[in-house]
């Protein structure tokens, strides 16, 4: 099960490079009715979306020093969700307080995320678009939410080079995706795809999955620096999901530029 490495090298910047890949995008248009139902092909984000706003706001509001009890913590803030699909971040987010850009590059996406925001009433600004298109429009950010994304991308390299351009003075970014390994490959591809059908087979591609090392190094080369990194643990028995020390197969982290403190 060899595996290309990632070139942190590689860089968004003159507008010729792109991170999409036109396969994966059409793999999840084609699902894009079913983002929110429960029982559906994202049950697992459904089951792994609180645990990931858990973590969203104890460290955005450590970061910027805000009340994480705070009915709106996120107030003042403006998130991207990049790679946003239907929206499952994207609204808590906006309920947190959070001025929220949700894009993806899968138009069928945007149309769901829209129609459900609008349902929902919450004013969310979803645009059918890509991380490049929105660093070379000259867009910042003070958070960019990047959440089961780079195991997508075509290139690693150039998808965070474009949001690290994206990212304000002091801001920061969370980023979440899965380790390439053998357990990985166990958990999230035969026992995920294959057994449990929990996902559509061919929904991952392990080669294309991010060990934390390699990570770290494309973010360096970014400008960024991985000042936190947890494992997201499954409880097969209650069916939950918690952050833990084990990285071994999915995994979060909190990235900020090189020379913060926090």
């Amino acid at each position: 099960m060899a595996a290309t490495p990632i070139d942190p090298s590689h860089s968004a910047g003159n507008g010729s490079e792109s991170s999409v890949d036109d396969e994966e995008i059409a793999r999840f248009e084609a699902m894009a009715d079913k983002w929110w139902d429960p029982e559906g092909d994202f049950k697992p984000l459904h089951r792994l979306n609180p645990v990931r706003v858990g973590y969203l706001r104890d460290k955005v509001t450590a970061h910027f020093g805000s009340d994480e009890n705070a009915p709106t913590p996120f107030a003042g803030l403006r998130i991207l969700d990049i790679g946003c699909g239907g929206g499952l971040l994207a609204e808590p987010m906006a309920r947190l307080g959070a001025q929220v850009v949700g894009a993806d590059a899968g138009e069928a996406n945007i149309r769901v995320a829209r129609l459900h925001a609008a349902r929902a009433g919450l004013d969310i600004d979803y645009r059918h678009t890509t991380a490049e298109a929105l660093a070379e429009a000259g867009e910042k950010f003070d958070v960019i939410v990047n959440m089961e994304v780079i195991e997508h991308v075509a290139d690693v390299g150039v998808f965070l080079g474009a949001c690290a351009a994206l990212l304000a003075s002091g801001g920061a970014m969370a980023i979440s995706t899965l380790n390439r390994t053998p357990k990985s490959y166990v958990a999230a591809i035969i026992g995920a795809e294959y057994l449990l059908r929990w996902l559509p087979r061919g929904t991952h591609n392990w080669r294309k999955f991010v060990k934390p090392s390699e990570l770290a190094d494309a973010l360096a080369h970014a400008g960024l620096r991985l000042s936190d990194i947890r494992g997201l643990e499954y409880n097969p028995f209650g069916q939950t999901w918690s952050l833990g020390r084990d990285t071994g197969v999915n995994y979060v982290g909190f990235a900020v530029h090189a020379g913060s403190e926090n």
